[in-house]
C-alpha cells in the first residue's frame, strides 16, 4: 500500500508538470538510453596504438563493447593492373572472429566464400582511407588495411574506419622515419560513424540493442575539414524528411568531430602531406 501510494503521488506531480510544462517534460524522460547516455552522446572512445608490434602500424578500437583490431601492412608492389602507372594502392579486409557476437558465427573461409556484407564493408573501408591519401606521392607500394572484429556491439564497420585510419597513419609514419618517403602522403584524417532514428528518436553512434531496431540507420564517414566521404542512409521501418536527415548530419558530424580529435591526439607525430 505504501509503495504503491508512492507511485500515485510520483504519477501526481508527473503529470501536472506535464500539464504545466508540455511536452519538454515528457522529452526529459526519453532523453537517457539504455546505456545511460543522452541521445547526442557518443559511446566511451578508447584507441591503443602499436596493439600488434609484428605490423608496421596497428591500433585497437574501442567504442563502447565494440572492439576491432586495425593493422596496416606495406607491400613493395602494386596489383598487376596498376604497375608502371606511378601510383600506390591501399586495400582493407573485414572479418568477424567467431563469438564476437552473441551467438557463434562460422568463419566466412570455412564456408567457402566472403558474404555480401563482408564485400560491402572492406570496399567502403578502403574506399574512406583513398580518399584521404595522394596514391601518387605513395608510390608503387600497396597498404593493406585488416579490420577484425573480436567484439561486436553495432557500428563495426564505422570503429573499423575510424581504427584502420590511426594504422595507415602509424604505417606511413614508419615509412617516414625509414626515409622511403618525405613526408605521410595523407591530405587529412578521415572517421566515421553511425545515426539513426529508434523509437522517433534521432540517436548518435547506435549500440546493436538500438540498430536492431532502427527505424532508419546512417553510415557518416567524414574528413577533418568536414568534408563528406560517403553517407549511407537508409529507411529501415519508415522514410523520413529532410528535416531529420539535416539533424541527422549534424549530430554525425559533432560525433566524427570527436573521434578526429583522438586520432589527432594519438598521431601527434604524423607529419602530413606539405
Amino acid at each position: 500500500m505504501i509503495a504503491g501510494a508512492r507511485c500515485d503521488v510520483l504519477l501526481f506531480f508527473l503529470n501536472s508538470a506535464i500539464r504545466q510544462y508540455g511536452n519538454s517534460v515528457q522529452c526529459l524522460a526519453m532523453v537517457y538510453r539504455s546505456d545511460n547516455r543522452t541521445l547526442e552522446q557518443m559511446r566511451p572512445l578508447n584507441i591503443v596504438p602499436d596493439f600488434i608490434s609484428t605490423a608496421e602500424g596497428s591500433a585497437l578500437i574501442e567504442l563502447g563493447n565494440t572492439r576491432v583490431i586495425c593493422t596496416a601492412s606495406v607491400e613493395e608492389s602494386v596489383p598487376s593492373w596498376m604497375r608502371n602507372n606511378g601510383k600506390g594502392w591501399i586495400t582493407s579486409e573485414y572479418g568477424m572472429l567467431p563469438r564476437s557476437t552473441l551467438t557463434r558465427t562460422a568463419r566466412e573461409s570455412a564456408r567457402g566464400r566472403i558474404g555480401g556484407r563482408t564485400h560491402e564493408i572492406q570496399r567502403l573501408i578502403g574506399r574512406s582511407l583513398r580518399a584521404v591519401v595522394d596514391l601518387a606521392r605513395l608510390g608503387e607500394r600497396t597498404i593493406w588495411v585488416d579490420c577484425d572484429v573480436i567484439q561486436a556491439d553495432g557500428g563495426t564497420r564505422t570503429a573499423a574506419i575510424t581504427g584502420a585510419f590511426v594504422a595507415l597513419g602509424l604505417a606511413m609514419q614508419k615509412l617516414v622515419e625509414a626515409g622511403t618517403l618525405t613526408h605521410a602522403p595523407i591530405r587529412d584524417f578521415v572517421a566515421a560513424t553511425s545515426i539513426g532514428i529508434v523509437d522517433g528518436e534521432i540517436m548518435l553512434d547506435l549500440s546493436y540493442e538500438e540498430d536492431s531496431r532502427a527505424e532508419v540507420d546512417m553510415n557518416f564517414v567524414m574528413t577533418g575539414a568536414k568534408k563528406m566521404v560517403e553517407l549511407q542512409a537508409t529507411a529501415e521501418q519508415r522514410a523520413f524528411d529532410d528535416a531529420q536527415l539535416k539533424r541527422m548530419i549534424e549530430l554525425a558530424r559533432r560525433g566524427v568531430e570527436s573521434l578526429i580529435a583522438k586520432q589527432q591526439a594519438v598521431l601527434s607525430n604524423l607529419l602530413l602531406r606539405q
